[in-house]
């Protein structure tokens, strides 16, 4: 066979070779990775407000309120609460452990990009405030949230959800404000089994009386 083609031929495979090897080598330090899609703030908005008739999907702001701002008080609150924790809740109604006869037929009709884009839109909203209403239990409440119940195994609220009320992002939620009915609601869902999508909180509400969880579902009303 003549050398000179058997010389270009070993060339070009050696070329074809190197090709293949450089596109299945990972992108080179510093290189862009891919673009992450951003939740959509205004579509969360719309589908907030409108709904879409044409699903049978109804308006969140019918339940929860303009901006998230529930005026029923079995509904909560949902404006400025964490992004992360209120797309988490809108996938756990999906599954098995936080079952609700509404929401979980609601959250099941929503896409996962329309989940994030409607929690984004309520992470961005004001909430209004709430306010105590048992002077009576302010005391027992604040005890409880701040330093919790050391003879019963308790920790306190703060010690997860934050001094204020805030939360933790992607962790715990913001308690701030929120109706006192829907938090005594939750906590006895949690010690009853209902809700079963958080292993501490379960554990901790069976170790609350009914009036410990009155008392400190109180003062996270007060909280600014």
């Amino acid at each position: 066979m003549n050398r000179v083609f058997v010389k270009s031929l070993l060339v070009a495979t050696l070329a074809v070779s190197g090709l293949v090897c450089a596109a299945q080598q990972p992108p080179a330090s510093g290189a862009a990775a891919p673009a992450v899609i951003k939740a959509d703030v205004a579509k969360g908005g719309t589908l907030y407000d409108a709904g879409d008739a044409a699903r049978g999907l109804p308006a969140c702001v019918s339940c929860h309120g303009a901006a998230g701002n529930s005026t029923i008080a079995a509904n909560p609150k949902l404006a400025g609460q964490i992004e992360s924790y209120t797309y988490k809740q809108l996938v756990e109604f999906t599954g098995p452990d936080r079952n609700h006869p509404l929401m979980t037929t609601y959250a099941k009709m929503l896409t996962d990009a329309e989940k994030k884009n409607i929690a984004a839109y309520l992470g961005t909203q004001q909430q209004k405030p709430g306010a105590a209403r048992n002077k009576d239990t302010l005391e027992l409440g604040k005890k409880i949230y701040r330093g919790g119940i050391a003879d019963k195994g308790v920790a306190a609220c703060a010690s997860c959800h934050g001094a204020n009320g805030g939360g933790l992002p992607s962790q715990y939620p913001r308690l701030a404000g929120q109706h006192q009915d829907y938090t005594v609601a939750q906590l006895v869902n949690f010690r009853a089994g209902g809700r079963k999508n958080s292993a501490q909180m379960t554990t901790l509400s069976k170790r609350l009386s009914d009036d410990e969880m009155k008392a400190v579902a109180d003062y996270i009303a007060g909280l600014k």
